[in-house]
């Protein structure tokens, strides 16, 4: 069966099928020759019921090989009344609800058959299902047909030129999943996708709004308390709310030690004595004060003082009233040493007892001498922080307080504690020894051929021997060349190191003492360092001075000395010592 033919009996006179619901419906195949379901309705209306004597030339191409009638000629009616097969009917659009319009003929004809009216058809149902249809109709194997919309322009008797139709491009899902194959036309890969909707801004609740108020609240509260901290903090530093209170009584109340730190500000000072109640305020002290520098340290102090009597205590020049404070210059030794005009220099221990010897309030503090030496030759070299290097000719010689003698560097000790025991005392001191010489190069820029502690005793002898710095590498090498020689070193300073009366020329008993350090008895160095050493003293030994020298004399007060290589030209530099009566000794 033909496309536009029907096998229902119930057709229009002339042999054309009746207009039924099923005959309206698209003939549209895809690409894939299967039927397009969905059609778009605006396409449906080019596919309609054909019309006798209509033209067939709208819409579709011209069948090949098919010779179109000329006008004016009838065309001669087939067998039973059914119009040519070959002919191509015209499409009309039948409008919703009326008949189909009648084309103007050229010439009168005949009145064409009686059309039979068209089946009423009622609204679709909200839920498409499909129209029932013949046991034999097409329809049954078609989809549910979509009723077209009609422009009444269409039925029209003007001619009216239509607008060229525009294929609508339908807009693809986002993505390519959930596309059916058989839903694709041209043009709808070709969609651009609809942006995502913006999201909708949140409305603030009454919880975000309390939440905020609070926030602000406390930002608030923070900023008055910063500004008033900074407010209270400045006009404090400006001295706006400071007291300036002060004491009127220069007899003061009680004794009190106070220990103000190195690099104190005047600020600090003040704190300081505040605290202890030595003077009313800080403004009182440095209004008293004026700016004058002021060193830190042990002070002992009288409490409720004026600021100005508080000033004159800490500044006095005697240090009448500073504690803990010992002052050890390079070459002096642990004891207190008379020289031969009879003057008595005070040793190391002598100097930490007037130091930390003190009374506060009635009762004695501080370390003595005697504690100091009996410390010095008992305690343990643990106890009295030597360091490792000394620790075994320290305890070699275990009973005789001299065997820490050159262990406690030569340098200004601001507080010595004068509530801290002998032991205690010696092992601060003793301790921050041994880090001095280590960052003077005692133990890694040690040239000298000698272990640390001998380079400390070669150059204690050093210390003892100089007037001049010059001449310091110089002796040096000669104290290295004798050794070297296994000659003895015949120094002066060593035989003083044990004399109760020191004396540069050497005669006597104190030529002939048998001991240890006398080394014009016995070869190499003493048992221990003879003094304090220098670090002057010290670089010499670490590195002499290259040269061949083994004598060497001092000739006059002045301190010039004289160096020889043999001992002829050393006795002729010595008559010039006893020229100057430097020395008698040996002198003709």
């Amino acid at each position: 069966m033909r496309d536009g033919e029907s096998d229902d009996p119930s057709t229009e006179s002339g042999g054309e099928p009746a207009v039924t619901e099923e005959r309206r419906r698209t003939r549209h195949r895809d690409n894939h020759g299967h039927r397009a379901d969905g059609m778009d309705p605006e396409r449906l209306r080019y596919f309609t019921q054909p019309a006798e004597g209509s033209s067939s030339t709208r819409h579709r191409r011209r069948r090949a090989g098919q010779a179109e009638p000329q006008p004016g000629t009838p065309t001669p009616p087939l067998r039973g009344g059914q119009a040519d097969p070959n002919r191509r009917a015209t499409p009309v659009r039948i409008p919703p609800g009326g008949q189909p319009p009648q084309p103007p003929r050229a010439q009168p004809a005949a009145p064409p058959p009686p059309v039979a009216p068209r089946r009423p058809v009622s609204p679709p149902p909200p839920a498409p299902t499909p129209p029932p249809t013949t046991p034999h109709s097409p329809a049954d194997l078609e989809p549910e047909y979509l009723e077209p919309r009609y422009d009444e322009r269409e039925f029209s008797d003007v001619d009216v030129e239509e607008p060229a139709y525009t294929e609508p491009v339908p807009v693809a899902p986002r993505g390519h999943r959930g596309r059916d194959e058989d839903d694709w036309w041209p043009g709808a890969d070709d969609a651009e996708p609809s942006p995502e909707p913006r999201r909708p801004r949140r409305r603030r609740t009454g919880a975000n709004r309390k939440k905020r108020r609070v926030v602000l609240a406390l930002a608030v509260v923070f900023m008055l308390a910063l500004v008033g901290g900074v407010g209270y903090y400045g006009l404090r530093a400006t001295g706006v709310l400071e007291s300036r209170k002060d004491y009127a009584n220069t007899a003061g109340v009680s004794d009190v030690i106070v220990d103000i730190p190195e690099n104190s500000t005047l600020a600090d000072f003040g704190n300081i004595l505040v605290d202890a109640d030595v003077v009313g305020s800080v403004r009182a002290f440095i209004d008293a004060a004026d700016g004058q520098p002021i060193s830190g340290g042990l002070y002992k102090m009288r409490t409720q003082i004026p600021a100005t009597t508080a000033v004159e205590m800490l500044t006095d020049e005697s240090a009448e009233h500073r504690v803990g404070r010992v002052v050890i210059p390079p070459g002096l030794q642990l004891d207190s040493k008379t020289g031969v005009d009879g003057k008595i220099t005070p040793g190391i221990f002598q100097l930490i007892q007037n130091a930390t010897s003190t009374e506060v309030n009635g009762q004695s503090e501080g370390v003595t001498v005697a504690q100091l030496e009996e410390a010095a030759a008992t305690a343990t070299p643990e106890d009295l922080g030597v360091p490792e290097w000394a620790k075994e000719n320290v305890a070699s010689m275990t009973g005789d307080h001299r065997r820490i003698e050159g262990l406690i560097a030569p340098t200004t000790w601001e507080r010595v504690e004068p509530d801290h025991t002998a032991v205690q005392i010696l092992n601060e001191m003793i301790s921050k020894s041994g880090v001095m010489f280590d960052q003077w190069g005692l133990v890694d820029n040690n040239k000298s051929g000698l272990a640390p502690y001998e380079t400390l005793v070669a150059a204690s002898i050093v210390e003892r021997e100089v007037r001049h710095v010059e001449d310091a590498p110089k002796v040096a090498r000669v104290i290295r060349n004798r050794l070297d020689e296994d000659q003895r070193l015949e120094m002066d300073s060593t035989q003083n190191y044990t004399a109760a009366v020191t004396n540069i020329d050497v005669h006597g008993e104190a030529y002939k003492a048998d001991n240890e350090w006398n080394t014009y008895r016995y070869k190499g160095l003493p048992p221990t360092p003879i003094a304090a050493v220098g670090v002057p003293a010290l670089e010499a030994m670490l590195d002499p001075a290259p040269g061949s020298w083994l004598y060497f004399v001092t000739v006059d007060t002045a301190g010039t000395t004289l160096f020889a290589n043999t001992f002829e030209e050393h006795k002729r530099n010595r008559e010039v010592a006893c020229r100057n009566k430097l020395v008698s000794t040996g002198c003709a």
